[in-house]
């Protein structure tokens, strides 16, 4: 078994012997499912269930797992009259209201490492697909057209200076995956500091790392009730041309602020992986020609999902 699991916690205690229900509201591996009914959890998978439905099921169940498609809000956690804890497969917990779970004396773990480097590598893919406008130039030959001029004037990622806002696995990943292709890669994190580096990585404040960036990428948290961390002061400090790519969460950039950069020249190119709404209803943004938009797939692997998946399992069976 997995050693105890590196998660968001709350209200440490583990639950007595007899069987435990588990509810799996979003897709978790196959094998993660065998894993938890093999270790003598009863495992019940009721995906895509409506708000409704599932404020009406989980009062059955010891566990809850999602992913990022279901929100537990505070009813869900009031309907929950036996959880013990609910697991987030995935790094983020703001689909979960944290401070209704935490007056219930409900755990809310999550597995924080398991996609980090499937996030890195979308998040680098994006960097060249901007840098060499990558997109558009396969729409153009799809439409029939040969046309090298306009994609005449790509960028080399060798030798530009990448900051990474948010110093975490994820951050950490894509760092030492940016400088093994060249790259100067500096960041920022407020529980690191400004002083020293780590996995090649420089520490700086975030004013200097706007300064300094020619691509930024975001790997930080939202936090709940406060305004985006990327807002039209933090453009401002930008480079002109600056690249900008998001694969944390929606709501960390102000869309309508990155929108006015994009149209003033100010921002070169925005790749983005996360939107303050998902899906999108306003497509304004997705479908700017500077943008790359995919739909919140960072995690989206065959790898990543499967460590997902067994960490998860992992998790309920050291609970439980």
């Amino acid at each position: 078994m997995a050693s105890s699991p590196s998660s968001t916690a709350f209200s440490s205690t583990n639950v007595g012997a007899g069987p435990k229900r588990v509810l799996i509201c979003d897709a978790v591996a196959a094998d993660a499912i065998e894993r938890m009914r093999a270790g003598g959890l009863t495992v019940d998978e009721k995906i895509g269930m409506n708000a409704d439905d599932l404020e009406a099921a989980i009062g059955d169940y010891d566990a809850v797992v999602v992913r990022s498609a279901t929100k537990i809000q505070a009813r869900h956690v009031a309907a929950a009259k036996r959880m013990k804890v609910i697991v987030r497969g995935g790094v983020g917990v703001d689909n979960i209201d944290v401070a209704a779970a935490q007056a219930e004396g409900i755990r809310v773990l999550n597995t924080p490492g398991a996609s980090s480097a499937s996030v890195a590598e979308l998040a680098l893919a994006l960097m060249f697909a901007l840098a060499r406008q990558i997109p558009r130039a396969d729409a153009s030959m799809k439409g029939g057209a040969w046309d090298k001029k306009t994609f005449a004037k790509g960028m080399e990622l060798e030798g530009k200076t990448l900051g990474i806002l948010g110093v975490g696995r994820i951050g950490r990943s894509l760092a030492r995956k940016a400088s093994g292709i060249g790259m100067v890669v500096i960041g920022t994190d407020p529980a690191l500091g400004t002083a020293g580096s780590i996995e090649g990585l420089t520490l700086l404040s975030p004013d200097e790392v706007y300064a300094r960036a020619d691509l930024i990428s975001l790997h930080m948290p939202r936090v709940a009730g406060t305004p985006a961390a990327i807002g039209r002061e933090q453009l401002a400090q930008m480079k002109n041309g600056v690249f900008l790519v998001n694969c944390a969460r929606g709501g960390v950039v102000d869309e309508a602020a990155l929108l006015d950069a994009l149209e003033s020249g100010k921002v070169a190119g925005a790749a983005l992986d996360v939107f303050e709404q998902e899906p999108p209803r306003d497509l304004t943004l997705v479908q700017h020609p500077r943008v790359i938009a995919t739909p919140h797939v960072g995690a989206s692997t065959v790898e990543a999902q499967a460590r997902v998946g067994m960490e998860v399992a992992e998790i309920l069976l050291h609970e439980f």
